[in-house]
């Protein structure tokens, strides 16, 4: 740990307690990371997914390790001034004890914050862990959390939504509910839309809650959901799939027209180069 970190802790702490809403789009390598900082946002998160396609492997298979994860997350977080918080998928473990080195790892790289999921990706069925186990999960990551130097949000993901529980909403809130208590600092549903659906998950959660947008289907503003008292908003794995539609685009213009349209939207190879060469932020520890 270095003072930048605990710096960094503390004004994403800060953003979750303060007035209003904030957006932390989510970054999948050092370059997208830097420009997404120099958009102005004041805090980023990064995409499992979006690291996974990157280096060539599926995303929600477990193909994505942890090592690999955190060495592309020291990357980023050394490249960026900002708070960056991890999508640590299911803490890379089922048990709580590994979930919770899987926080003291994350710490080590630079970062302030991860997110746990309660999808048990290769466990089972691979259906939602129990809520008593992911409850415990959640309290070993606080835990782990809290015997930091330096201040680390936690964030508890219920994935309800995602793996079509027969009562989402429900199931949600009272995961979300249990989460809270267990000490995380931040709860996230994914899957879950509608103005009214979203207004009600805040008020029964009672605590700082992330939606993520860029998703089909959800074409809520910030304004918006800012009105529903949603504290968070993230966008995933969306804007590095919205990447890869560039490259399969251009890549089909190339093949079937012999044509090179795409190289209009391109920046220029000198901007790029000034761009990079004036962002000298502190690598992580």
């Amino acid at each position: 740990m270095n003072e930048a970190q605990k710096i960094k802790g503390a004004a994403f702490k800060d953003l979750h307690s303060a007035d209003g809403i904030f957006v932390m789009p989510n970054a999948w390598n050092a370059g997208s990371a830097c420009m997404l900082e120099a958009a102005g946002f004041p805090a980023l998160g990064t995409t499992s997914a979006g690291i996974a396609y990157c280096l060539g492997l599926p995303d929600y298979e477990g193909a994505l390790g942890r090592d690999a994860a955190l060495e592309e997350t020291r990357r980023i977080a050394g490249a960026v001034r900002i708070p960056v918080s991890v999508d640590a998928e299911n803490g890379y473990g089922h048990t709580p004890e590994e979930v919770a080195e899987t926080i003291r790892r994350v710490a080590e790289t630079g970062a302030v914050g991860a997110s746990i999921e309660d999808h048990a990706v290769g466990y089972g069925t691979g259906d939602l862990y129990d809520r008593v186990l992911a409850t415990e999960r959640i309290e070993a990551a606080a835990a782990a959390a809290a015997s930091l130097p330096f201040p680390f949000t936690l964030t508890a993901r219920a994935e309800c939504y995602l793996v079509g529980h027969p009562d989402p909403f429900g199931e949600s809130v009272a995961r979300a509910v249990a989460y809270r208590d267990a000490g995380a600092d931040c709860l996230y549903v994914p899957g879950v839309a509608g103005a009214e659906t979203i207004g009600r998950l805040v008020r029964e959660v009672g605590a700082p809650v992330n939606v993520v947008m860029g998703l089909a289907g959800s074409p809520m503003s910030v304004s918006q959901l800012e009105d529903l008292g949603v504290k968070r908003v993230s966008i995933g794995g969306s804007l590095a799939r919205a990447t890869f539609g560039l490259i399969r685009r251009a890549a089909a213009e190339i093949r079937d027209h012999g044509t090179f349209g795409y190289a209009e939207e391109q920046v220029p190879d000198s901007e790029l180069g000034r761009f990079f060469a004036g962002r000298q932020a502190p690598t992580a520890p």
